[in-house]
């Protein structure tokens, strides 16, 4: 008999503000490090009940459904402005002023997360389910609220397919995988392409992996004098091509410093990670791993970051 693995899937769970601001560079899509972190806090607070405490979230997958950046790009302008909001007014002598603020860019999302489980019993399905529902209402993903989900259902009471719930998935069953890549639908999934970048990178025979990045990510216009127009030509590399962070990397030794928030714990500066990624239609994957990201540390190059075991080659 094969042993089934187990997948906590939440359906169209809408986030509300999520954190666009991914790195220095780059607003949009929220970094991997805000998902797999806030797996990381569910896990932590569904294991401080006795009976859930040997429960283990080990990798994740995350499937876009709709996406909101809050930007606004009025008639005739170029670039498009990050839309924040605004503190109440302060009052200065016999007038009042606006208070400093920092810009934060915002977004509204409506995700779909694939979570793999270990060490949970089947006895304890039912518990997990209820105390997930509970937990999930309390927390933050990526800075923003959560607004709803679709109910968790346990699998043992109901075989309906439009809620979230528990999969006990076959990996040598087609029909196991196949279903649960497709519970994810309709949804681009996120995977890494940093293969891509680095064959870019050799290519152009230089070491600036942001030049790399900007040569595979820009537009390209070619004016035809015949028609006395432009018009756009398609990128070399298909795909929805999009920059993404996946971590950081120490820039100094672990060690202390004045004044740190925990003085227990060693510190470091560190920087994002900035990468290649793909959106991609969950029912292009084959293998539920292909969609998979988890977390994974290399002491040699001081890097803490989120890998994603996707196929890099063309379908």
């Amino acid at each position: 008999m094969n042993r089934r693995k187990k997948y906590l899937l939440l359906r169209h769970v809408k986030i509300h503000n999520a954190n666009a601001f991914s790195s220095p560079l780059t607003i949009g899509f929220p970094a991997m490090t805000a998902w797999l972190g806030a797996m990381h806090a569910l896990e932590r607070k569904l294991r401080q009940h006795e009976v859930l405490s040997g429960i283990h979230l080990k990798k994740l997958a995350v499937s876009c459904h709709d996406f909101d950046l809050q930007t606004y790009k009025g008639p005739g302008d170029y670039v498009n402005s990050v839309i924040i909001t605004a503190n109440p007014l302060r009052k200065k002598g016999a007038s009042f002023e606006r208070p400093p603020f920092i810009e934060e860019a915002r977004v509204h999302l409506n995700v779909s997360l694939l979570i793999e489980i270990e060490g949970l019993a089947l006895s304890s399905l039912s518990t997990f389910t209820e105390k997930t529902a509970e937990t999930l209402m309390g927390m933050k993903i990526a800075g923003g609220d959560i607004l709803d989900f679709l109910p968790i259902q346990d699998p043992m009471e109901s075989t309906s397919t439009r809620n979230s719930r528990i999969l006990l998935v076959d990996e040598e069953n087609e029909r196991d995988v196949h279903r649960a890549i497709r519970s994810l639908m309709p949804g681009y999934v996120l995977v890494e392409r940093r293969q891509l970048l680095e064959q870019k990178q050799e290519e152009l025979r230089q070491q600036d992996a942001l030049k790399a990045m900007l040569d595979l990510l820009a537009l390209h216009y070619e004016y035809d004098d015949e028609q006395d127009s432009w018009s756009l030509q398609p990128r070399k590399e298909k795909g929805w091509l999009v920059p993404i962070v996946t971590g950081f990397k120490g820039l100094t030794p672990l060690g202390h410093v004045a004044n740190q928030r925990d003085a227990n714990t060693l510190h470091r500066f560190a920087e994002p990670v900035l990468t290649l990624g793909e959106f991609k239609m969950a029912h292009r994957f084959q293998d539920i791993d292909e969609m998979m990201w988890q977390y994974q540390y290399d002491a040699d190059k001081d890097l803490y970051v989120c890998v994603n075991e996707s196929n890099e080659g063309e379908d």
